[in-house]
């Protein structure tokens, strides 16, 4: 009698699944671990077939994009996870929506083909909406174009161990955009993720503030995520 293929030795086959998907404001104060927390519960509640790795401590298969820092929301946050059989993936959407929280939105699932890139290898640009009160329009708008017409500015990044000079504008792609209405001014930035670095949104809103004036109150701002992508293609939309 023939072997089968598991105790001849032979790994049984994954498939990776991608979901884009949202976290809102009622989850916005939780950390990027308890979030990949959150969605592996909810996985495990689906009752789906997850992969798990091997070893002395087996953990769900699962990967995610860019981790989101605490208080920003995102409309574009992206998990691979993988299963041990071949679901469709309207039904894996339909069982894993009715254990999201609040707060988390799935917004498209597909199967993958072949073998995907780790997602954090993939991406290299991420589009940030920045909101805040400001009630001077005239000093925005020359406040952003000085931004955006110089050649090099100096962001200090201080941590616990050190500090650092970052030349911001090698991380921003094309000029900010601003819109303002009635009292509010909405700045939309597209930021370059390399492998050597990056910058952050509120990183360039204390430049924006501290070196070129802006006058929006940046203590009230929020700040959120519109896109993740890899050569200016949505990650949900690459293999």
């Amino acid at each position: 009698m023939a072997e089968t293929a598991e105790k001849a030795g032979t790994p049984r086959p994954l498939y990776t699944y991608r979901a884009a998907i949202t976290k809102g404001e009622a989850i916005r104060y939780i950390s990027h671990l308890d979030y990949a927390d959150m969605m592996q519960r909810a996985i495990c509640r689906a009752k789906l077939p997850a992969a798990y790795s091997e070893g002395f401590n087996p953990h769900l298969k699962i990967a995610f994009a860019s981790a989101l820092a605490v208080g920003v929301t995102s409309e574009a946050e992206y998990m691979d996870f993988e299963l041990t059989q071949a679901i469709p993936p309207e039904e894996v959407a339909s069982r894993l929506r009715q254990e999201l929280p609040a707060g988390v939105e799935l917004r498209r699932l597909r199967l993958l083909t072949g073998r995907p890139k780790a997602l954090m290898a993939q991406v290299d640009q991420a589009d940030y909406e920045i909101t805040l009160p400001c009630a001077d329009e005239v000093g925005a708008k020359k406040a952003v174009q000085a931004f955006n017409e110089a050649t090099e500015c100096l962001y200090r990044r201080s941590t616990p161990k050190k500090s650092r000079d970052i030349e911001v504008k090698q991380y921003v792609k094309g000029d900010v955009a601003l819109s303002w209405e009635a009292g509010t001014a909405r700045l939309a930035v597209a930021i370059r993720i390399t492998p050597t670095g990056s910058i952050k949104p509120g990183e360039i809103l204390s430049v924006l503030t501290g070196q070129f004036a802006f006058p929006g109150e940046s203590a009230l701002a929020s700040l959120h995520r519109r896109a993740l992508r890899h050569a200016g293609q949505p990650l949900i939309d690459l293999d």
